[in-house]
């Protein structure tokens, strides 16, 4: 069965992502305040409003306005796959590489405190704390996931266990499947549900969200600093810039130390009992594949399966919507979809792209302009669902001066090695998105991904 993709790509994103167009309850605007403020946040995905619930909870007193250039959720808050890791770092053998022994137990903690938070505040967001699956498609694979788990051991991280081919075809049931790791701690949810939640909860506690509103510029004042919008300015005495891969139109001097890339989803129709009684798909887990360029799925509560790939694409450092649809992306994920589960035909009725901002240590950096009248955030890195909570409380305490054991992180503190201009980015984009296909292949790492690896930059979005 073959989905008419050409029709799914002419949708706006509000109706092309599934979060988006089946959002439930939309909260109304704020009421009217005045903007003029304490703080501006600018974004209104997971890393502005994060921040702004834990401004309000160390300073309640704290006047805050959010501006969004869309509508909350709209960038790659909205777009995501709704998994939730246990990681702040990419994985703990990166941690472990980036930060230090000490530090990546450190993180570890943190990421497994952050979800158990979560799980409390989130409980109309439809948050099923099923774990995640790795799955194994190779020899080699099944070597890596055994090392993970060596690697959460030496963490104190329990839970993670391997699975034979028979236990893990018995959870889902694919013939590519060799075996596969269960990782603890994580799970599913519905990101524009928790959105949702977190505005009211933030309207109701006096912040001003506006959107529709697209910040122009922002300019140090004596006092603090100044945002420009389309026909007024708003001050305040500080900005937090809570972009992510959308930073670089107000911050273009931030674009050496991320990528901005573009990931692709394709959502299915609702699966029939018999289809799932074939899939055997009872546990609900996140799940995603060893290779380098994986795909990574779920199942949705109305039984549908998202299905997406890391194969991100890069378009010279822009993010516009004109890049919100790929065709070649969607027909080759119908295609993995169809390998994986050759026992179940099923068609697709969304489809849609979203952009992440990738750093070369896969994880997020921090950072201030403006004498420290400006605050930033960004580089989740496909990872931003558990990662833009830490990032708020982060943010949150450098916004008011207050101390905090996270800001004494070498993730808070320290940025990731950058990436070269255009026009070597392109260049060696290209140079190891081929490398890292020849491993995907069954090739051994070469010279440049071994040199990249010495220095503790990895490549995955």
């Amino acid at each position: 069965m073959r989905t008419d993709f050409a029709a799914l790509a002419v949708r706006p994103i509000e109706e092309a992502s599934y979060w988006l167009a089946t959002r439930q309850k939309k909260s109304p605007p704020s009421l009217h305040h005045p903007d003029d403020c304490d703080i501006a946040v600018v974004g209104a995905g997971f890393t502005g409003l994060w921040t702004a619930h834990f401004i309000k909870a160390l300073a309640p007193e704290t006047r805050i306005t959010i501006l969004e250039q869309k509508q909350t959720g709209y960038g790659g808050t909205g777009r995501n796959a709704g998994m939730v890791s246990n990681c702040i770092d990419h994985n703990h053998q990166l941690a472990q590489k980036h930060f230090g022994q000490a530090q990546a137990a450190r993180l570890a903690q943190i990421g497994l405190a952050n979800i158990d938070e979560l799980a409390a505040y989130a409980t109309d967001c439809d948050f099923v704390r099923s774990g995640q699956l790795q799955m194994a498609l190779n020899e080699t694979h099944l070597e890596d996931n055994l090392q993970t788990m060596a690697a959460a051991s030496q963490l104190g991280i329990d839970g993670y266990r391997c699975l034979d081919q028979a236990q893990t075809r018995q959870r889902l049931d694919s013939p590519l499947y060799k075996g596969s790791l269960y990782v603890p701690g994580g799970g599913i949810i519905n990101p524009i549900s928790l959105v949702d939640r977190l505005q009211t909860d933030l309207q109701a506690v006096g912040v001003n969200i506006r959107e529709d509103t697209p910040v122009k510029s922002i300019q140090k004042t004596t006092g603090g600093a100044r945002l420009i919008l389309d026909n007024k300015q708003i001050d305040c005495k500080r900005v937090v810039l809570a972009t992510d891969a959308y930073s670089h139109h107000l911050l273009p001097g931030l674009l050496h130390r991320f990528v901005p890339l573009y990931d692709y989803i394709i959502v299915s129709q609702p699966l029939l009992p018999e289809q799932k009684k074939q899939l055997g798909w009872q546990n609900k887990e996140g799940i995603m594949d060893g290779r380098t360029f994986f795909n990574y799925y779920r199942l949705l509560k109305d039984d549908r399966i998202l299905w997406g790939t890391s194969d991100a694409s890069y378009y010279g450092n822009r993010v516009d919507a004109a890049f919100d649809h790929s065709m070649r992306h969607y027909r080759e994920l119908q295609e993995s979809f169809d390998r994986h589960f050759p026992q179940i035909q099923t068609t697709f009725d969304y489809a849609w792209g979203g952009p992440i901002a990738s750093t070369t240590r896969l994880t997020p950096f921090f950072g201030h302009q403006l004498d420290g009248r400006l605050l930033y955030a960004l580089g989740y890195t496909g990872h931003g669902i558990g990662s833009t909570r830490v990032a708020g409380k982060i943010l949150a305490h450098m916004a008011l001066d207050a101390k905090s054991e996270l800001l004494d992180l070498d993730l808070a503190k320290k940025k990731p090695m950058p990436y070269p201009p255009e026009p070597l980015r392109s260049l060696a984009i290209k140079i190891v998105t081929s490398s890292l296909r020849k491993v995907d292949a069954g090739h051994k790492p070469n010279l440049v991904l071994f040199m990249l690896d010495r220095l503790g930059i990895g490549f995955s979005s």
